[in-house]
């Protein structure tokens, strides 16, 4: 228990607290007029940054997977928003969704990188 690296609990606390704040966005989204797939791409970025931030914080070996299902939902909802609903601007949804993809995979490659030293 107290080998864990301090980045990995940053990552596990930004990750769990990202889950929170996008997750505040919930209960609006149910009770206003309906968009039923932006609902379930907040849905989906709430269960998959929980999830991330539990899988980081134990040291599961999905976690890595969990945090790249997080960027992926991120894109996705953003590119949804901005091509789809048109409510954000075209290329500024592309960019976060590139940009969530990116920083995405550079923390799933950390946290994996990090398990497999812990293992060795």
């Amino acid at each position: 228990m107290n080998d864990r690296s301090t980045a990995l609990l940053l990552i596990a606390v930004a990750l769990s607290g990202y889950g929170v704040y996008i997750a505040a966005y919930v209960p609006a989204m149910i009770i206003g007029p309906p968009v039923p797939l932006l609902l379930i791409g907040f849905v989906l970025q709430v269960v998959c940054a929980l999830a991330a931030a539990i899988g980081v914080w134990r040291g599961q070996s999905w976690a890595g997977r969990m945090v790249f299902l997080l960027g992926v939902s991120i894109a996705a909802t953003w590119l949804f928003e901005g091509f789809v609903l048109g409510i954000v601007a075209y290329l500024y949804a592309l960019l976060v969704a590139v940009l969530a993809i990116l920083v995405a995979l550079i923390i799933a490659a950390y946290v994996n990188r990090q398990r497999r030293l812990r293992i060795d």
